[in-house]
């Protein structure tokens, strides 16, 4: 794992380093439209994805402190230990939060010589887990990503299906990047738009809605 990583951060620096000339590259290879499409696309998918890591690390820190005050109330030891494991797990998609509830449950187990105890901890703890990392965290990441949160949390399901536990990593941030680049091109933008967040029932303009229903209607004779 250790040599992975080492490839991959490699392979990040070489690519943070052609950035520049790629960017000047690409007018004069493609059309101007484009180049408009991936010049723009690349630089609203960057902030989008330092928007999102900005969102997992709040939520892990979320995650840390709510088990932190758990285990200090239940009388657990190294309740900032285990809140700290939380936290750092957390950025790992599902393997992480699973095995941040299940050290402090054996740790509970012995310290308590309690099975019933010991389950009390594992339900509360999981249950953290899943307030935040299944609910919480998708619907704010939609908010403020402009994708629709079951997207986001089907994007990691999907990913982590088809490539393990790094697919998981990478399940939004290919999710965003696509939705973004959909977002630049008007034949694309349809797409974004349907899996963009949910607008509450909000009509911007009623009056193109009816248009479009009766475009549909016409259609339909």
């Amino acid at each position: 794992m250790i040599s992975f990583w080492i490839v991959v951060l490699i392979y990040v620096l070489l690519g943070l380093l052609e950035v520049g000339p790629l960017t000047r590259k690409i007018p004069s290879i493609v059309s101007s439209e484009a180049a408009r499409i991936l010049i723009i696309g690349g630089e609203r998918t960057a902030t989008k994805l330092r928007r999102y890591l900005m969102i997992r690390t709040i939520m892990s820190v979320a995650t840390g402190g709510m088990v932190y005050v758990f285990a200090l109330a239940l009388g657990l030891q190294l309740a900032a230990e285990w809140g700290v494991i939380a936290f750092t797990l957390n950025f790992i998609p599902f393997v992480g939060p699973f095995i941040a509830t299940l050290l402090p449950t054996f740790y509970a187990l012995a310290q308590f010589e309690s099975l019933y105890s010991a389950l009390f901890v594992f339900a509360c703890l999981n249950l953290i887990q899943f307030a935040i990392g299944s609910y919480v965290e998708p619907r704010v990441a939609g908010k403020a990503l402009a994708l629709s949160p079951f997207l986001v949390l089907f994007s990691v399901f999907l990913w982590m299906f088809l490539w393990g536990l790094f697919g998981a990593f990478i399940g939004v941030p290919i999710t965003i990047a696509a939705i973004t680049f959909c977002a630049q091109s008007p034949s694309t933008k349809w797409l974004s738009d349907l899996m963009g967040a949910p607008d509450n029932g909000e009509v911007k303009d009623p009056s193109a809605v009816q248009a479009g229903a009766g475009n549909v209607d016409a259609h339909r004779r």
